[in-house]
Parts: structure tokens; sequence; C-alpha cells
């Protein structure tokens, strides 16, 4: 609707965003003036606009239509007068602004409506300063880590002065999730190469040094000195074979044997087997897994894994002290749709979050969690995130990390009832 000088006094009529009506009161008084001075025989004003010389039965179902248009579209839209007052912000707006919907914010000033989102501050601000607009520009939105694509534009009336501003944006955080997964792909398929023919070459080697420090250390049973460093060549010999061998996890397809599971039951299970790749401890593990949950077609297998590297990162994590609180939810699909930020997506899913009250992720790495090979312990593949990032790709599903708002981390799976996958017979 940029370009139009008549759009902000259509939107403006609808009684939501009646508190703003005199707002428009200064353009309709221009057009008002325009017509008279045309009539006293001054010079001949602009060509007539579109709509002009309508009923009043036509304009009321003009303003109608325009108002429908407005709140049922798909992006956000804000749009605000050339004094710097809310003239419209529809529903999607707040939404993906993560804003409270309030009537009363018609006819205030834009700073203080948008005082909690500074980017968005900054881009409206622009909008009567800038010379070239932005176009489909991209946008990361520090206090909620979204993204969005977004237009500026400014509003004109008949005479081509500015009266206002439009900003039209789109979340587009689940696409550019989708294109940072096929970017990784493509990584991965150039490096899933390279380190299978390395693990291979690696894997016999290793073996042999295991076995023969073996065969060792029983042929010198009294050497006390050599037993302790034999048992040290066969403990990091084992090490090492455990990282090529999840090297080539990571690197194989995945190939899921997918069968109608209950997740409470994989979640479980995963704790046992977190617990036997890292002492527990005095760690606390609070289940929350309803028992009407709904099951979802998946490979056990897969997802055993996925849990068990998340918990036993947890465990790393608390170091034999603290809590881990696992729950899982059912997802409307409208519900789900509003979450990716994609109409779409609206199909049932199933929520899983493991929250921790650890250390947490420092956030300068928080971006390169799921990155293959990349570790902040002193010893690892950095292959475990990687790993779970995979398998909850390989399922159709979305894998989210955040920072607790006091200390601690919080992984959020989520996973389709029913994938595009086919069931394991």
């Amino acid at each position: 609707m940029a370009g139009h000088g008549d759009a902000i006094t259509i939107l403006v009529s609808d009684p939501r965003l009646r508190a703003a009506a005199d707002i428009t009161m200064p353009i309709q008084k221009q057009q008002t003036g325009a017509r008279r001075s045309a009539r006293v025989g001054s010079p001949a004003p602009a060509k007539p606009r579109p709509g002009h010389g309508r009923t009043p039965r036509a304009d009321v179902a003009a303003e109608g239509f325009y108002r429908d248009l407005v709140w049922n579209l798909r992006n956000g839209v804000v749009a605000v007068t050339r004094d710097g007052r809310i003239a419209v912000m529809n529903e999607v707006a707040y939404r993906i602004l993560g804003l409270p919907p309030k009537a009363s914010d018609i006819g205030q000033p834009f700073t203080h409506v948008l005082k909690d989102q500074p980017d968005v501050l900054r881009i409206v601000a622009g909008a009567f300063e800038l010379s070239h607009l932005p176009n489909r520009a991209e946008l990361r939105l520090k206090s909620t880590g979204k993204v969005i694509g977004y237009t500026l534009s400014q509003v004109r009336d008949a005479r081509g002065r500015i009266t206002g501003a439009t900003l039209f944006f789109k979340d587009l955080t689940r696409v550019e999730q989708l294109e940072e997964r096929e970017r990784l792909r493509d990584r991965l398929a150039a490096l899933g190469e390279m380190a299978a023919a390395i693990a291979h070459e690696v894997k016999n080697p290793l073996a042999g040094i295991e076995v023969m420090a073996g065969i060792l250390k029983r042929q010198l049973p009294e050497s006390e000195d050599a037993q302790a460093i034999l048992r040290d060549i066969i403990k990091e010999a084992k090490m090492a074979n455990a990282i090529v061998l999840e090297v080539l996890d990571f690197v194989r397809p995945i190939r899921l044997q997918v069968e109608r599971i209950a997740l409470a039951d994989v979640v479980r299970d995963a704790i046992s087997m977190a617990e036997s790749h890292v002492p527990r401890g005095n760690t606390e593990v609070a289940l929350s897994l309803p028992e009407g949950l709904a099951p979802i077609q998946g490979d056990p297998h897969q997802l055993r894994q996925l849990f068990t590297n998340l918990l036993t990162n947890a465990f790393e994590a608390l170091g034999g002290m603290g809590r881990i609180s696992i729950s899982a939810a059912e997802l409307a699909p409208e519900e789900e749709a509003a979450t990716a930020g994609d109409a779409h997506a609206a199909v049932p899913m199933v929520q899983v979050e493991v929250n921790d009250d650890g250390p947490g992720v420092p956030a300068d790495v928080m971006d390169r969690i799921f990155s293959p090979f990349f570790t902040t312990k002193p010893q690892g593949s950095g292959l475990g995130l990687a790993i779970v990032r995979k398998i909850v790709d390989a399922h159709d599903g979305r894998i989210d990390v955040s920072a607790r708002e006091q200390r601690g981390t919080r992984f959020r799976v989520t996973l389709p009832v029913s994938g595009t996958h086919q069931l394991f017979r």
C-alpha cells in the first residue's frame, strides 16, 4: 500500500484503530482544501486518484476490505504517521516482535511502543531520513533471536508529500534454519568422504596398538611402572578408537528404521544409557512425561542416541551436582505453525525439553554448538551435538538451544507425530 496517500486514512477507520483517527485529519483537510480551491478557479489539481467519485456505500465496502486485508496478512505490518505515531500494527507484527497486543498503542509514539525492540525502532526511525530505503533486507532481533525479512516504504499523498511510513516484515527464522541445514549438508558431504577414508586407515593401527599393549602387559606382571604405562596406552587407544567410531557414525548416512514409538520410553532408556557413559553422582533428574503423549513415527535406536547425547552433555556439565528436568508436550498444528513462523508447518508435533542448571553455554559459541568437531571440552570429538542435529533432521524435526533465565541450558527437540518417512515393516 506504500505510495497510496490515503491508505492510512482507510486503515485507521477500523474501530480497533479509532484512537488514531485524529492523525489522519490533516491529510483529509489537505485533500478537501484542494477540491475547494479547484471550484473557485485555481489551477487544475492533480489527476484524480482511483476511488474518487464512489458512493458512500462503496467507500464503506472498500474501507472494510482494506481493514480486513491488513489484519489478515501473513506478514507483520507497522505503519507510522509523519509525526511519529503508530497508525497500524497488526496481530502478526505483535507476535513476531514478541510484544503484547494493545489497542491503546494506536496513536502512541512508535518510540514508546517499540522501545523493547531497539533494532526495529532504529529501522522505522530511518524511514524519514534515509534516501534509499531497505527492500527485502534481513535482521536478527537481539531480544528473541528471530530473523526477519523486511521492506521499509514511505507513504505519500496526492501531491507527493510524505505523510507516513510502513514496515512490512516476515519471520524468516524457519527459512534460515532450512538454508543452514542445506549448507551444513553440503559441507558434510565433502567432509564425510575425507573423514571416512581417514577413519578406516586409523582404525586398524589403533586396534593393533591396543592388542600389542595388552600382550606386553601380560608379559610384565611384576613391573608396576610398566603396568601403569601400558594401562595408559590401552586407555588412550580405546579413547582414540571410540572417536574414530563416532566419526564413522557421523559421516555414515542415516537409514531410519521407522516404527510407532512412545517418546517417554525412549527418554527413560536414554537416561540409563547416559549414566553408563558419565557418572551421574548426585544429579537429580526430574521427569514430566504425560501418560497420554501421542506416539510418533521414528527410529527408536536413533532417538535413544539423540537423547543419550543430550543427557551425557548435561551430566558432564553438572559434574555430579545439580538438576536436570525433562518435559514433553504435544503442540497443536496451529501452535506449531506460529512457533515455526511457517503456516505450512501446521502438523501435530511433540516437543521435548531438556533443561539443566549447569554453567550454561557461552553466548559467543551458541551459534557453533551444533557444528561438527567443535567442542569446548579438553577431550572430545565435538561430534555429539552434530550427531544429535543430524538425527533430528532425519526425522523432519527441529532442535533449538538457549540459555535459561537464571543459569543453565535448555535444549528443545520438536518432532512430528508422523513424518515423511515410511513405517518399517
